[in-house]
């Protein structure tokens, strides 16, 4: 299994919304790396779902449901793909980057390297410590 990050502005389509729809096609990734790392997801791989711009924070955990296909919202015949995710579990307590950017283990997250790619890669470690961030228990 794999773990990944998605970023997502909440005024466009919030964690609420996801949950409200019970999954969605992550559509509208225009990134060449980000678009790889869609790719390389595989139905089961979890998700943290990060509320980019406004809140800042990693809300909750999506599953991928199926790996990448077509784009819809892409014009025909262009290198644009999308994999459909679902909602797993909110976190408990959104972790935000503050306390992500405040966590040594962290220190690598991928988020706080390439901050402007939306799709990103989360090694299990960091996974594991944003979960425990997350529970509120810490």
């Amino acid at each position: 299994m794999n773990y990944w990050l998605v970023k997502s502005e909440p005024e466009a389509y919030s964690w609420a919304d996801f949950t409200r729809e019970t999954g969605t096609d992550w559509t509208g990734v225009r990134n060449y790396q980000a678009r790889n790392n869609l790719q390389a997801m595989q139905p089961g791989d979890l998700v943290l779902f990060y509320h980019s711009v406004s809140e800042k924070a990693v809300v909750g955990v999506a599953v991928v449901h199926a790996a990448a296909a077509p784009d819809a919202t892409a014009e025909a015949g262009s290198p644009w793909v999308a994999v459909h995710l679902r909602p797993h579990a909110p976190l408990p307590r959104p972790v935000p980057l503050a306390a992500l950017k405040a966590e040594a283990r962290l220190s690598q997250l991928a988020l706080l390297r390439q901050s402007r790619l939306s799709v990103l890669p989360v090694r299990p470690e960091e996974f594991d410590t944003v979960l425990e961030l997350g529970s509120g228990g810490n």
